[in-house]
């Protein structure tokens, strides 16, 4: 079965293209053997999410982290499993929490059959990913462990918000390293740690790869304002109509005064549908979008400048390619 689409990365050397591509299609062998279960239902609910696509970005990651030692090294792919099963599985919880009705364009796993069926799913996946990573070794153990521990605490953080006297801001850069960076740099731990790279090479990587995630989501938050429906795959303002507070948000609460009182008043919860259009508006005209979009380009300029004390190679390359692509895909 051939590996789903990544991002359009401009892969200049033709060699790791092929050998990208050729550790994606062995992923996704080895992700959906180990969704599997001999239990028929469990099978259908566990490849659920599988079978509805994605990107399988992390798992790129972690194959081009390898190219700087051996990429083929055997626990190279398993590694990459062990991340793919592990966001899924929190794909399945975050559905719960957030009462999505539908996931990479089907019915999520909550909506199709109920939330005890989701995150019991979700568990299960956890499950399989552990079995896998028990064959890497402990050290790969205690690094997912302190990953997931990350992935958890930033998720209780965001549900519960700032505790007294922490800015909103640096509190929802936090959350977003926790729920997004940490796994992101752990795809790239494991991929060069796997491939037995040098230690600095390992640590340089992990931070990089940290910091694009960061980027990543700020340019999602961008996206949600800036961008049409054909552009980001999603109705414009959708967080607004969430009332979720994003980075753009946050500026302009913080402005207090000197910033643009209706705006602030339209922002103060979930968006009205009738009042979406001009919330939207007068936000992407508000200095609010400039500010979030220096945040992001000083979250991709901390990853390009590890990135650059790496070995120039082929994949290094692609990964100053990917934060070019970070960048720009936010307008």
């Amino acid at each position: 079965m051939a590996a789903p689409p990544v991002v359009d990365l401009p892969f200049i050397d033709e060699g790791l293209a092929a050998d990208i591509a050729s550790g994606l299609d062995a992923v996704e062998k080895l992700l959906r053997a180990s969704a599997d279960s001999e239990d028929a239902f469990v099978a259908e609910a566990s490849k659920h999410l599988i079978e509805a696509g994605g990107k399988r970005f992390r798992a790129m990651i972690v194959l081009l982290a390898s190219h700087f030692g051996d990429p083929s090294a055997p626990g190279v792919v398993p590694g990459a499993v062990v991340i793919e099963l592990t966001h899924l599985a929190t794909l399945y919880h975050d559905d719960v929490m957030d009462e999505a009705p539908v996931r990479r364009g089907s019915p999520s796993a909550n909506a199709r059959w109920d939330n005890t069926v989701a995150i019991l799913t979700g568990d299960y996946l956890f499950a399989q990913a552990s079995e896998i990573l028990a064959d890497l070794g402990p050290e790969l153990v205690r690094i997912q462990a302190r990953t997931f521990s990350r992935l958890v605490r930033g998720q209780i953080r965001e549900t519960i918000g700032p505790r007294p006297g922490v800015d909103d801001i640096t509190h929802y850069l936090e959350v977003l390293a926790d729920k997004t960076g940490s796994l992101i740099a752990t795809s790239g731990r494991f991929g060069a740690m796997l491939a037995g790279a040098p230690a600095a090479v390992v640590e340089r990587l992990t931070r990089a790869c940290e910091a694009i995630g960061v980027a990543w989501q700020l340019g999602d938050d961008l996206l949600d304002v800036a961008s049409s429906a054909g552009e980001s795959g999603k109705t414009p303002g959708t967080d607004l109509r969430e009332g979720i507070r994003t980075l753009p948000v946050l500026y302009v609460q913080a402005a207090g005064a000197s910033g643009n009182p209706r705006l602030r008043e339209l922002l103060a919860g979930p968006v009205p549908e009738e009042h979406v259009e001009e919330a939207v508006t007068l936000l992407r005209a508000d200095p609010a979008m400039d500010r979030a979009r220096a945040e992001l380009m000083s979250w991709v300029e901390r990853a390009r400048l590890d990135l650059l004390a790496l070995p120039d190679i082929p994949a290094r390359e692609a990964l100053l390619a990917l934060c070019a692509y970070v960048a720009d895909r936010s307008g």
